[in-house]
């Protein structure tokens, strides 16, 4: 697990059930120091760059948490640079329920799947929205928006931590679903 991930989620409770279920805690990589900036390396740039789909997860000010899936081409959610994400967000249902929890605490999960390839990264983020009359025309050439796609926001993420998570249950996805569509 990379440094900053677990210096971001082995928090003390997390800590304290390591060691009942385990029999022992386990230890905080130090290859790190909290200021050192994450690099997303080719491995993970390529995974981002083939998705089609990512879970996006924030938190209420309720504290409940709230996942939402998000999709397009492939390629959708671009890499910037080597510590920071972004995408044009399209309208939805018009709940806003991701925004808003944004609008509240910026910090996000993501998880991104290949189930055919039984891969997935989770990702550490906080999250900028950035209405579209205010969007930096650079940002949105390097995202390719296509000239007149109605995107009301881009999301740019700052990206803090990510994990290639085990893929022991992860089941591949071949053909067609076979679950009906509900209304």
């Amino acid at each position: 697990m990379p440094a900053h991930f677990a210096r971001l989620t082995y928090t003390r409770s997390v800590q304290r059930v390591q060691e009942t279920y385990n029999g022992h805690r386990l230890t905080l990589p130090d290859a790190a120091t909290p200021a050192d900036p994450v690099v997303l390396g080719e491995r993970e740039r390529s995974f981002i760059a083939a998705r089609d789909s990512f879970y996006l997860a924030t938190v209420s000010e309720t504290g409940w948490p709230h996942v939402q899936h998000r999709g397009g081409a492939t390629g959708f959610l671009r890499v910037i640079d080597a510590h920071t994400l972004a995408f044009a967000d399209y309208p939805g249902n018009r709940q806003y329920i991701s925004v808003g929890n944004l609008q509240h605490s910026p910090r996000a999960a993501l998880i991104m799947v290949d189930y055919n390839a039984r891969r997935r990264l989770k990702v550490l983020a906080e999250i900028r929205v950035v209405d579209r009359e205010v969007a930096d025309f650079d940002l949105l050439d390097r995202l390719a928006v296509p000239h007149g796609q109605p995107f009301e926001r881009v999301m740019v993420l700052d990206v803090h931590a990510f994990d290639w998570n085990c893929n022991q249950y992860i089941s591949p996805r071949t053909g067609p679903s076979t679950t009906e569509e509900t209304p």
